[in-house]
């Protein structure tokens, strides 16, 4: 995506830095016009630019003069800060460019290109989509002063909800995860981001029923986002008991010991997958879509329940960006399944502003299903072909590479699991707006009666002690019959 002296910028670094970024872009025919700075340091403001602010005011200062992009430029001492940077310019809905100071390029061989991070690249450029900005005034009033408990507040989507959270001074910030090195890194970068919110990094697996009803017991949350989940497909089509533990019975686990305590709102972070399943993934993730419904059928007392659907994240652990990128730093060939194959994305700010979003839009009236607007699905083979082209390199489908600047795009056939296009709703399901353009709401969606509930759980848990993976699948099949149909037909 080009940019054109018609549009406004905000350059952000150093006062030095900037100066220097300056004065590069005016010799530039074709560049945005800069409207000031946001300045990370005290060294004095920039010459010939007026200072915005610091950048603890980035956010005010897009909301007050509303650039089009912004051009980074941050001496290797500071580059730290350009995560927390590109995840406000998200918010705000801001194209962001990166520039390395020029002095600090000249001064230092190359970068092989294993060192070099995905995070370089503009992800939203690559999708092709401009973020949906968040209405802060909103979240102000959702989570200031609030109690927040986040489960798999260590993974990707968990630590970003952590970030924004903690971004609106709640009264507590409670970081629950099972991975000890995961909830350790969260709670070590708020502790240095945010450190006047207070905050508990809890080792804690939410299957455990008795023990996640203390939790939530003891820390008393306002609002309780459910992260924690199993996400990769084909290592779950292997072990469905586990799927299912983790991403069923851990979201009954957490969402009644929510009800219990009449938590105010309660956020379960489903997946398109969970639309006609053909993954035992995607089906686990249905089932619990249907437990928080069927909880709000029968009465959430005090608490106002509902669940997010939205498609794959860019960048986040283990998924195709981070997977393309170290295969490129290796050399090639960079792999993808089918050339058919589509998926819905949007970066991880975006994706966690509007989950946080949507649990103000919530009613206690149901529990209420909202899918994120994901735009038009993707090509997989496009954006693969995009991202190598970010990384100065040619792509070549279906031949070897034959010169230093090309990388093989090798085709490896869809794996278990895996469909070829994604869907956000049931086809029976009809979506209505919501007052933020970016979340649809599921009108009249459909929720199992007491019932059927009890009966889900009862034969799903005998189902995964018998330790079949063939029984547990059948289980889950008799309660998503999507998913029979959909596997055979695939």
């Amino acid at each position: 995506m080009r940019t054109s002296r018609d549009e406004r910028c905000v350059l952000i670094g150093t006062p030095d830095s900037v100066e220097l970024l300056r004065r590069q872009l005016d010799l530039l025919p074709e560049a945005p016009t800069p409207i000031g700075a946001v300045l990370v340091g005290d060294d004095g403001p920039p010459g010939h630019l007026m200072d915005l602010g610091g950048l603890g005011e980035l956010e005010s200062v897009c909301r007050a003069h509303r650039p089009a992009v912004a051009v980074v430029s941050l001496p290797g001492a500071l580059a730290g800060q350009e995560r927390e940077i590109r995840a406000a310019l998200a918010r705000c809905g801001v194209r962001t460019r990166v520039v390395p100071p020029l002095d600090e390029l000249l001064s230092r061989e190359p970068l092989p290109i294993a060192a070099r991070r995905a995070q370089t690249v503009d992800l939203a450029t690559l999708v092709g989509r401009r973020a949906h900005p968040v209405d802060r005034a909103q979240l102000e009033r959702l989570l200031g002063g609030s109690r927040v408990l986040i489960t798999g507040a260590g993974g990707s989507i968990g630590s970003e909800i952590a970030r924004l959270c903690a971004s609106f001074e709640p009264a507590l910030l409670v970081l629950a995860d099972r991975s000890e090195n995961a909830v350790f890194e969260i709670d070590r970068t708020l502790g240095g981001t945010h450190r006047g919110v207070p905050r508990r990094a809890v080792l804690h697996d939410v299957v455990d029923r008795d023990a996640t009803r203390v939790l939530v017991e003891q820390t008393q949350p306002d609002l309780i986002f459910h992260a924690a989940a199993h996400k990769h497909v084909p290592l779950m089509e292997d072990h469905p008991s586990h799927a299912l533990t983790n991403n069923f019975f851990g979201t009954r686990s957490i969402a009644d010991a929510a009800v219990s305590a009449g938590v105010r709102r309660f956020v379960l972070i489903s997946s398109d997958k969970a639309v006609n399943p053909t993954s035992v993934m995607g089906a686990t993730k249905r089932l619990a879509e249907m437990y928080v419904q069927g909880l709000g059928r029968r009465g959430g007392g005090a608490t106002q329940l509902s669940m997010v659907r939205f498609g794959n994240v860019l960048g986040s652990a283990c998924s195709v960006l981070p997977i393309w990128e170290s295969q490129i730093a290796e050399g090639g060939p960079v792999t993808v399944t089918d050339t058919r194959m589509t998926r819905y994305f949007m970066t991880i700010p975006e994706a966690a502003g509007l989950v946080v979003h949507a649990a103000s839009l919530s009613t206690p009236a149901q529990a209420e299903v909202f899918v994120l607007d994901m735009g038009e699905p993707v090509s997989i083979l496009e954006l693969a072909k995009r991202f190598v082209r970010a990384h100065g390199l040619e792509p070549v489908v279906g031949s070897k590479a034959g010169a230093w600047n090309q990388t093989e795009i090798r085709l490896t056939g869809i794996r278990p699991g895996e469909k070829l296009h994604e869907e956000l709703a049931y086809d029976v399901e009809s979506l209505r707006p919501t007052a933020h353009p970016g979340i649809m709401a599921l009108r009249d969606a459909w929720a199992p009666d007491e019932a059927t509930l009890a009966a889900m759980v009862e034969h799903l848990d005998r189902a995964r002690r018998e330790g079949s993976s063939e029984r547990v699948v059948r289980a889950m099949g008799r309660f998503v019959p999507q998913m029979g149909g959909q596997r055979v037909a695939a």
